[in-house]
């Protein structure tokens, strides 16, 4: 009987000790539970999240191309025109950006019906040549002298330009034409581009065809900015405006170019006083910043005065920010590279830069450009 209830004892005590022991066993220890609470938070932390996506695309834009007797005798061949050694030093620079303005002033015709020179111009279309194979994407084809050589000189330019793949605005061939907004994309940011100026030097436009050339109307320019708004991400305006040979915006240009800017154009490229106007942002009511470049000068031209052989390389780099809240546009980097044409007895034609060619002058410009702009880099 004692040894019954012994045993009897000893298994009960026996499965006590096994189920306590299997309860211990099967509990987590504490390095256990705070690893399972580590992990249940980085899963937490880390969850995808749609993130914000940023896109940019560089422009450049280069000032007046007025191309007098002097730069096309220089460039004249025993087969034509060749103007690549007027560029060559400057090439590298011109095809940096993503897209590459320049303001073609001087009517650009073909030699078929004659070169000409101040103040009825027309240019050879080996200047067309040049262009393209150092980087210019689009040029202005809205300025003074658009009407010089009348609508054959027009009608040679566009068809000229449209061989070349190189795109034109402010002169066109129909209505249908002139509607049309003129766009380029680059990396997802889509570019539009418009074009106008104050007058024709007195020629009137022929009667009906007031699509030749694009006259500054604040209207128009209004009408048009809207449309380019909804059809592109960044609207680029060029308005031939201003006083030839002030080397600083008169009021007219201010006035002008903060409609636009108010209108809706991001960037305006100012042409026209063949001298360089220092540059600005204009602070829109709805908190977004425009800039204006009122004159980037002459690129190249013919004419000898000091600040009239000053032009250069206007650069800004656009920023496409997409993300939960929608899409918006941002402007950096402004930047400008002053150039010089250099040449000697009306002949051997260059474009240099200025850092390389005076160092001295290149602080003068630099100064000069960055008077309403502490941010732009002069280089």
């Amino acid at each position: 009987m004692k040894n019954k209830r012994l045993l009897i004892i000893i298994t009960i005590i026996l499965v006590t000790i096994f189920i306590g022991g299997s309860t211990i066993f099967s509990q987590p220890n504490e390095a256990d539970m705070e690893e399972e609470r580590v992990s249940s938070d980085m899963k937490t932390l880390y969850q995808p999240t749609k993130k914000t996506k940023v896109t940019e695309a560089s422009l450049s834009a280069i000032g007046d191309l007025l191309i007098h007797k002097e730069v096309y005798n220089d460039a004249k061949t025993s087969s034509g025109y060749n103007f690549e050694p007027m560029f060559q030093e400057v090439s590298q620079h011109l095809s940096n950006s993503d897209i590459t303005f320049a303001n073609s002033e001087s009517i650009m015709g073909g030699a078929e019906i004659g070169v000409s020179t101040y103040p009825s111009f027309n240019t050879p279309f080996e200047l067309g040549d040049t262009l393209k194979t150092n980087g210019i994407d689009i040029v202005s084809m809205s300025n003074n002298h658009t009407l010089d050589r009348g609508v054959p000189a027009i009608e040679n330019a566009i068809n000229q330009w449209d061989f070349l793949g190189i795109k034109k605005v402010g002169s066109y061939l129909s209505p249908e034409e002139r509607d049309h907004i003129t766009t380029i994309e680059k990396n997802d940011i889509t570019f539009s581009f418009l074009a106008y100026t104050y007058g024709t030097n007195g020629i009137q436009t022929p009667e009906g065809k007031p699509y030749l050339v694009n006259r500054i109307d604040k209207d128009l320019i209004a009408s048009d900015i809207e449309r380019a708004s909804k059809e592109s991400d960044v609207v680029v305006v060029s308005l031939h405006f201003g006083n030839e040979y002030e080397r600083k915006p008169s009021p007219e240009q201010k006035e002008l170019a903060a409609f636009a800017a108010a209108e809706g154009a991001d960037i305006i490229l100012g042409h026209h006083p063949h001298v360089l106007q220092p540059p600005e942002w204009i602070q829109n009511k709805d908190g977004s910043q425009s800039l204006v470049f009122y004159s980037l000068g002459n690129f190249l031209s013919g004419q000898e005065q000091k600040h009239r052989r000053i032009g250069g390389i206007a650069g800004v780099t656009v920023q496409k920010i997409k993300n939960e809240q929608g899409t918006s546009i941002k402007l950096t980097k402004p930047s400008f590279k002053p150039t010089y044409v250099a040449f000697e007895n009306d002949q051997n034609f260059k474009v240099l830069p200025l850092k390389d060619f005076n160092p001295e002058l290149f602080q003068e410009v630099s100064k000069h450009m960055k008077a309403s702009m502490s941010d732009l880099a002069v280089h």
